[in-house]
């Protein structure tokens, strides 16, 4: 999300750099930049309107502090005002409440709502150490039942029954009733969802509301659809109240509007966005940190929270051990750390996090689409476990066998193979070193905060 938004951006805020002083003229060029930009991102126009101007009005005239550049300092007061636009308070879920804290989920068809029920549920078992149970109230799409029922074994969550030929009210009231028989943290309601906001879908979701009174009410809307989300999202707020927004397919929206509109348009804040396709692709929203990655500067603290949630520390620490033991990085150790890769989303994922790096995520993209890891990791998969603790072995005849059985080619075989070398190399350098764990310590040190806590957010 924001590729178009933060290159444009990029490009367009170097172009004070040199000034001695932020006036009027010498912003005119850039102001009218960044609004063509925030406009082609699909962004609202009265919110456009309103981010200029407090730009505008705070840049204009100011003083440039010794240690900034111009330029850096109206990165700043974007960056400020990116914060504040798409909402600087602290937007987490509430669930101070008497258990089970029940979550409604609400939002049109099609927009990812029954996926987002289970990637939530996911995410406060695994983040919150909630138990939750989900339960679908939708009686009329086919097989929304099933489907939530399957997401549901997948994220590992409980599932409560329900059947197309009950009443979306009854279902409701009998999952909240069992919730409390379980002792459940947490129940979410998936309700049902049409083309278009109609009055039979808000009297049913009216006396949904009414009968299991969440204390949070959740509207999930497709990033992709823009401006349009924040309208539509205003004007069912209007009809119900709503707590809260879940963008969804955030991954698939190169421009990201809908993200930078909602606040504005809703008054409502954003609070998870759908990352990706995966049951775990679902991100807490961070204003200050997403304002941080539109400018291209990097989101070092999600980096940290993905690392301390999808590394595996067991083999992480393994390899450690059998390194400093002076055994060899073998291709089974390659394979986990190619897992690990995938865990994080993979390389440009991680690089679109790391300061300054955003472009190098495209060009990494573009040469992953060319040699991606699934292949490298089918190629090791197709070895004889003795092949992959002694590579040395693989001579041509093994390498035909390898390449068959994966559905690649030799030349693919002997890439990996050398990458492989090139590896251990590394990892023999770095454990003669002792730079492993000095790394690992410094690993740790980033996970913790002042005092030994968490890290501040």
């Amino acid at each position: 999300m924001f590729e178009s938004l933060t290159e444009r951006l990029s490009a367009t805020l170097g172009n004070l750099t040199g000034k001695a002083r932020l006036t009027e003229e010498n912003i005119q060029e850039t102001l009218r930049e960044v609004r063509l930009a925030l406009l082609e991102a699909d962004v609202a126009l009265p919110v456009v309107k309103g981010f200029i101007d407090q730009v505008r009005e705070r840049a204009v005239g100011q003083d440039i502090a010794k240690s900034l550049s111009p330029g850096q300092a109206f990165v700043k007061i974007v960056n400020d005002e990116l914060v504040r636009v798409m909402g600087a308070e602290d937007t987490g879920l509430n669930l101070s409440t008497q258990p089970p804290a029940v979550i409604l989920m609400a939002g049109l068809q099609g927009a990812g709502k029954t996926t987002s029920v289970a990637k939530l549920g996911l995410w406060l078992k695994a983040r919150e150490k909630k138990t939750v149970m989900v339960v679908s109230t939708d009686v009329y799409r086919p097989a929304a039942i099933d489907q939530l029922r399957t997401l549901a074994l997948e994220a590992k969550v409980s599932f409560f029954e329900s059947s197309p030929d009950q009443q979306p009210l009854d279902i409701a009231r009998d999952a909240l009733a069992a919730a409390k028989r379980q002792f459940c943290d947490v129940l979410i309601v998936d309700t049902a969802g049409r083309l278009a906001i109609d009055t039979a879908m808000m009297a049913e979701i009216k006396a949904l509301h009414g009968a299991i009174k969440p204390v949070e009410t959740l509207f999930v809307v497709d990033a992709m659809t823009g401006q349009d989300a924040a309208s539509t999202a205003a004007v069912f707020n209007d009809q119900l109240a709503l707590t809260g927004v879940i963008l969804t397919k955030t991954d698939g929206d190169a421009r990201g509007g809908a993200a930078l509109s909602v606040r504005s348009i809703t008054g409502k804040p954003i609070k998870f966005m759908g990352v990706s396709e995966k049951i775990d692709g679902l991100e807490a929203f961070y204003p200050d940190r997403l304002a941080s990655r539109i400018l291209g500067m990097g989101d070092v603290l999600s980096l940290i929270e993905e690392v301390e949630q999808k590394i595996d520390k067991d083999k992480a620490q393994k390899l450690a051990n059998k390194l400093k033991k002076g055994k060899k990085f073998d291709l089974e150790d390659f394979r986990d750390q190619i897992q690990q890769m995938n865990n994080m989303g993979g390389i440009s994922s991680m690089l679109d996090k790391l300061p300054g790096m955003g472009g190098m995520a495209k060009v990494a993209q573009a040469k992953l689409e060319a040699n991606p890891f699934g292949p490298m990791e089918a190629i090791i998969n197709s070895m004889t476990p003795g092949e992959r603790r002694f590579p040395d072995v693989i001579n041509g005849s093994r390498k035909k066998r390898i390449a068959m059985g994966s559905g690649t080619q030799i030349q693919d075989v002997n890439r990996l193979l050398k990458q492989h070398k090139q590896m251990q190399k590394t990892m023999k350098k770095l454990t003669k070193k002792g730079a492993m764990a000095n790394m690992m310590r410094g690993m740790g040190g980033m996970m913790q905060g002042p005092g030994g806590g968490a890290p501040r957010m």
